[in-house]
């Protein structure tokens, strides 16, 4: 760790932001030292992105004040931040999915040739030492959209770290990555630390705080709750700080004996070459696909749910044939899927949180052809209560809510509509651990109920935490089973890198 200065690199002091009559921000202050990784945590709605929307200037403050080097500036725009040296990696990416990596990567600092053409040669030769910088394989010729979530933010972080920002601000990076890409993302923060700069660390995932940070700021519904050295705290210190709470059980996972088969996967195939895979989960289950990104987790669970067209094999639930060709008849079968990028694939951001919630479920509230409203509205508001979402935010539009609050107007979709099987891709993606605990609660209340619960986690500690059997994926194919109560995170790395199956000298486990 390098000598702290005495002097704040960055001070912001009693920053207020209100929108409407919703105060995000109270008076809150926050300072950051050069060469310092400074954590800053709290619940969905804490305000901890407010701040940092502020300090990008992508959003106004409406009072306070903020100091670089002891001097006031302004920031009235992303513009004046990068004049300033500050950067930022967003939980929701910057960039544009029709154009390619190397496109992406180089926007607003295109080179050109002595003509002042493009010079797509140059462009692709930075583009590779970008991504060869924070350790990412990533062909730099394809179309950013055509990439999974995690590719895509190995993507924004490798074009933000370019810059070589002063302050670079950092928000859920590692949410939607593999702990390999996490790892080479540690390597470039400690880089940037050693090289002066001051970093601010935004995360939900305690082991990565305590990793990497060497203060740790906490934010409790928009207000200033307190800023320790984390030599001197403790996580369930930090927790109770959070939520104004101990949490004796995050995971909440009783272990119960299986009931019936429900989900019998058998043979599945993809054009994409996933597959083939066979497995079962049973009424009570709670199953886990884990491996590291690109693994094929999210490609069978699409072809599960019929969101992709499966090239062989079959699926049945409960016994009956529910091999699906679209997402309505998967429906019709009995499945349900919360997926990867609730923005993009489940939610109708302009829409209200009420027609989110409801959407699947408007066919049992119908008679004589009339949608009973109230019926409707009563269901959703017992879920909205059951996930401790707030009734106020009932008529908001889906897209006002924190990134928390969405995922679970997305989950409580699925609890109104009592699925024979549920599948979760990466449940818990930039949700804080209040949410987090209420989210796994419910899951495990479905499994309780006889749901056939089908997980892809990329946190390994949640993976096995929430999870009966875990199985392991590597090259689109299940490559090992484990049992939870026995599995450790070096169980399933083993496999899921292949090391188990070169300590064997064979292609699979």
């Amino acid at each position: 760790m390098t000598m702290l200065q005495s002097q704040p690199l960055l001070r912001l002091e009693a920053v207020t932001k209100n929108f409407g009559p919703t105060q995000a921000l109270n008076a809150v202050d926050f300072d950051l030292r050069a060469g310092e990784v400074h954590a800053l945590m709290g619940e969905n709605g804490a305000g901890k992105s407010t701040l940092m929307k502020i300090l990008a200037g992508n959003v106004q403050r409406d009072a306070g004040r903020i100091l670089l080097d002891g001097e006031e500036i302004d920031v009235r725009s992303p513009a004046d931040a990068a004049a300033h040296g500050i950067a930022v990696i967003h939980q929701e990416f910057n960039a544009v999915p029709a154009m390619t990596v190397a496109e992406n990567l180089a926007l607003g600092q295109e080179p050109r040739n002595r003509y002042g053409m493009l010079d797509r040669s140059a462009m692709l030769a930075s583009a590779r030492r970008k991504l060869a910088r924070i350790g990412a394989d990533i062909d730099p010729r394809r179309e950013l959209g055509e990439l999974s979530v995690g590719l895509q933010q190995m993507v924004e972080i490798a074009r933000v770290v370019s810059e070589r920002a002063r302050i670079l601000v950092l928000d859920e990076p590692t949410a939607a990555l593999s702990r390999a890409e996490a790892l080479h993302l540690y390597d470039v923060i400690e880089e940037m630390r050693a090289a002066g700069s001051g970093l601010i660390y935004i995360s939900h995932r305690m082991e990565e705080v305590w990793q990497l940070a060497d203060r740790v700021t906490v934010f409790r519904d928009g207000a200033f709750i307190g800023t320790r050295e984390k030599d001197r705290i403790s996580p369930p210190d930090v927790v109770r700080m959070m939520v104004g709470r101990p949490l004796d059980d995050l995971y909440h996972h009783r272990r119960r004996s299986a009931g019936d088969i429900v989900l019998d996967v058998s043979g599945l195939c993809g054009a994409d070459g996933t597959g083939p895979v066979s497995f079962q989960v049973r009424a009570g289950e709670v199953v886990c696909l884990a491996g590291l990104i690109g693994a094929g987790r999210t490609e069978v669970a699409r072809l599960v749910f019929g969101a992709d067209k499966p090239s062989g094999g079959t699926v049945t639930v409960r016994g009956k044939p529910a091999t699906a060709t679209s997402c309505g008849r998967a429906m019709a079968a009995g499945i349900g899927m919360v997926p990867e990028d609730r923005k993009k694939q489940a939610l109708f951001l302009d829409h209200s949180v009420e027609d989110n919630i409801a959407i699947s479920s408007l066919h049992t509230h119908v008679r004589s052809g009339v949608l009973r409203r109230e019926r409707i509205r009563g269901a959703v508001e017992g879920q909205m209560h059951r996930l401790r979402l707030r009734r106020s935010a009932l008529r908001l539009p889906a897209g006002a809510l924190s990134g928390g609050n969405q995922q679970k107007a997305v989950l409580a979709r699925w609890l109104m509509r009592r699925c024979d099987v549920l599948i979760l891709d990466e449940p818990t993606r930039g949700v804080d651990v209040g949410a987090r605990s209420e989210i796994y609660e419910a899951i495990d209340e479905l499994a309780a109920a006889g749901t056939a619960i089908l997980v892809i986690s990329s946190d390994l500690p949640e993976a096995i935490g929430i999870s009966d059997r875990i199985l392991v994926m590597r090259a689109g194919r299940i490559v090992h089973e484990l049992l939870s109560h026995h599995a450790t995170e070096e169980d399933v790395m083993f496999h899921a890198t292949g090391m188990a199956a070169h300590a064997h000298g064979d292609d699979n486990d």
